[in-house]
């Protein structure tokens, strides 16, 4: 599947996840993740599961993130409003590269709906093994 990513376009809900926002608005603001998790109290698993969306903050924390990351909440979860700018290539392969993230962002999300997919057929299995 071959898309291309239009300006203005790439933290978009069709080109970027929540998490992948995330990183890029706490990478904008050269924080590491570490750093990141003491600032809003939660321990760093809890943010790399934001990261790789295995899971998402409450309203409270998320409004935290936001005012530490200088970013929308709105755009945290959409792409829309006030986030950071898209990433900059200078490479002549910008889209060959764009590309390829989307590919890998793809099938990120392909393998977190299966994964939530496998949660419930295991949970289904167990009541039967059970009943």
């Amino acid at each position: 599947m071959e898309r291309t990513v239009a300006n203005g376009d790439w933290f978009s809900e069709d080109a970027a996840t929540f998490g992948d926002r995330l990183a890029a608005a706490r990478e904008a603001e050269s924080m590491s993740q570490s750093a990141l998790a003491r600032r809003l109290g939660v321990k760093l698993k809890t943010l790399r599961g934001w990261e790789e969306d295995l899971s998402e903050p409450r309203a409270n924390k998320l409004q935290m993130v936001s005012g530490v990351l200088n970013v929308s909440m709105r755009w945290l979860l959409t792409g829309e409003g006030e986030g950071v700018s898209e990433p900059t290539l200078e490479d002549g392969d910008a889209p060959e590269v764009r590309d390829l993230l989307l590919e890998i962002r793809d099938i990120k999300m392909q393998m977190s709906r299966s994964a939530e997919q496998l949660g419930r057929l295991e949970k289904r299995l167990r009541k039967r093994l059970e009943g």
